[in-house]
């Protein structure tokens, strides 16, 4: 009878969850469930720190690509003071070749070129903007976007090779600027800022310019 109630205790106790043993079905311990759930919790956490992790690297990547682009635009000086200042010192004008200058106006200036240019033309950001048909609106989504259009940076190039033209016939920056902002009868009577909105125009302004440095101006 001892032998019989000490079994069945023994069967009893063995079935009992509780005691880390599962019983003859397989019912899992409460340590073996405990161990589970804090591995399905760890593997949610890496899970979630591994989200913003993922954002901040990508970001970081369009970060990266932007400001590499921009120094690619700017790299040895800006493009409008190297066309203008250029003019005069042949070995900087050198460094700016033709298909690279190409190149950039693909791409896109940087927005910063404009600041040079309306410096270098001593003009308002105004009267800036409404030469290169550039809204407010359209500079301040540039500004943004730090890269010009290829319109607004072809428009750009234009005024600024106008300006560098200018500085190496009227041989300072000063007199260049108030010539292109004075009324010249061979533009008939027009400023060559004003006459210069075209390509067209800016040829004939360039044209002119190239019969006064050969003493043939009409």
């Amino acid at each position: 009878m001892v032998g019989k109630l000490s079994h069945s205790s023994t069967v009893q106790s063995g079935s009992n969850p509780a005691s880390g043993h599962g019983d003859a079905k397989g019912l899992k311990p409460a340590a073996v469930l405990d161990k589970q759930v804090q591995m399905s919790l760890s593997i949610a956490s890496v899970e979630t720190k591994g989200m913003p992790l993922m954002a901040t690297t990508q970001a970081g990547r369009t970060k990266k690509r932007t400001v590499k682009k921009t120094a690619a635009v700017g790299a040895g000086g800006t493009v409008v003071l190297r066309l203008i200042r250029g003019a005069r010192t042949k070995g900087r004008a050198s460094q700016l070749a033709p298909g690279r200058l190409v190149t950039l106006l693909r791409e896109g200036l940087a927005v910063e070129e404009i600041d040079d240019l309306r410096e270098a033309l001593g003009i308002s950001m105004a009267r800036l903007t409404d030469l290169l048909a550039i809204s407010k609106a359209t500079l301040q989504r540039r500004r943004a976007g730090q890269v010009l259009g290829r319109d607004e940076s072809d428009r750009v190039v234009r005024y600024a090779r106008l300006m560098g033209r200018a500085v190496e016939v009227c041989e300072s920056e000063e007199a260049a600027r108030q010539w292109l902002a004075s009324p010249q009868v061979g533009l008939a009577g027009e400023t060559p800022l004003e006459y210069a909105r075209t390509e067209v125009g800016a040829r004939e302004v360039e044209d002119l310019l190239g019969r006064i440095d050969h003493g043939v101006y009409s």
